[in-house]
């Protein structure tokens, strides 16, 4: 399973390889010809024994338009050695197996999608003898899923939202919504991108909430990622950490906590009321909904 959000970020193509070819359709509006069939490919592009040279993720997608080779680079930050590595490995990608190579970068970063879609020219200065364009899959661009029946269409690309835009105060929003669409796919696949979203959250408390949604998804937790969280609760009290989850989700929205709600919520150890105050928290409009049932 993925262990960062670079892994991730990547691998949730050959999860789902058709993804890719719907983002250069319909983020990028690139002509994509729509592939009869998908394989995946050695990522190592080494040649010569010292220098080893590996892509993030590499299909081959055929089409009627010919066979073409997409290469999905991770992009954490700007990093300048790339701009001589992916003309590389089109170039070799392309003699080696006579096929049409398609660099498509992915990355969480605005700054840095800004960087890699720059074009890459080398040789004369204005007349150049060989143009690398990447296309560049970031926040800008990347749909903003944060409406369930939304997120029920299209579930990989709602997990690709997820993964780009899953902080700030969109964030409840989309993965509340992502949370309800995994439950309409089969549970081995939604696993599988329950542990892509994790990977991704770098903002600590859209992580704490995407773990909480997860745990009241019971079907989840014979994931590895529910065996931690169960274990993350043994450890600190199971209701102590409900509790501050309710907390944490209403400071998160904004929702003003008065003393009186804060020590009725972490005073109660009654875990079926603290898992509907839970699931009330992510919805109530005014805090002493919780209590009542309101909100909408």
């Amino acid at each position: 399973m993925p262990g960062s959000s670079h892994e991730a970020l990547h691998r949730i193509f050959q999860k789902d390889p058709a993804l890719l070819t719907r983002a250069l359709q319909r983020v990028l509006c690139i002509p994509f010809p729509e592939p009869r069939d998908f394989a995946a490919m050695n990522v190592d592009l080494t040649e010569i024994e010292p220098v080893e040279r590996r892509v993030d993720t590499l299909l081959r997608a055929e089409t009627d338009d010919g066979v073409y080779l997409l290469v999905v680079e991770s992009q954490g930050k700007p990093d300048e050695r790339k701009r001589g590595s992916w003309p590389y490995y089109l170039s070799y990608l392309h003699e080696k197996y006579r096929c049409e190579p398609v660099l498509i970068v992915i990355t969480q970063s605005s700054a840095t999608a800004r960087w890699a879609a720059e074009p890459i020219h080398l040789g004369v200065r204005g007349c150049p003898s060989l143009t690398v364009r990447p296309f560049v899959l970031g926040p800008d661009n990347v749909p903003l899923i944060a409406n369930e029946r939304e997120a029920e269409r299209d579930v990989p690309l709602a997990v690709l939202s997820a993964m780009t835009h899953g902080r700030g105060r969109r964030a409840p929003a989309i993965l509340e919504s992502l949370a309800a669409a995994l439950r309409t796919i089969d549970p081995d696949t939604a696993a599988v991108f329950v542990q892509f979203v994790d990977s991704c959250l770098a903002d600590t408390q859209a992580q704490h909430m995407w773990r909480d949604l997860m745990t009241a998804m019971q079907y989840f937790w014979r994931h590895p990622l529910a065996e931690q969280v169960r274990e993350e609760g043994r450890e600190a009290g199971r209701a102590q950490e409900r509790a501050e989850s309710i907390l944490r989700n209403l400071k998160w929205r904004e929702i003003d906590v008065p003393d009186a709600v804060r020590e009725r919520v972490l005073s109660s150890t009654d875990m079926d009321e603290l898992g509907t105050w839970l699931e009330r928290s992510y919805q109530v409009d005014d805090v002493w909904e919780l209590f009542t049932g309101g909100g909408s």
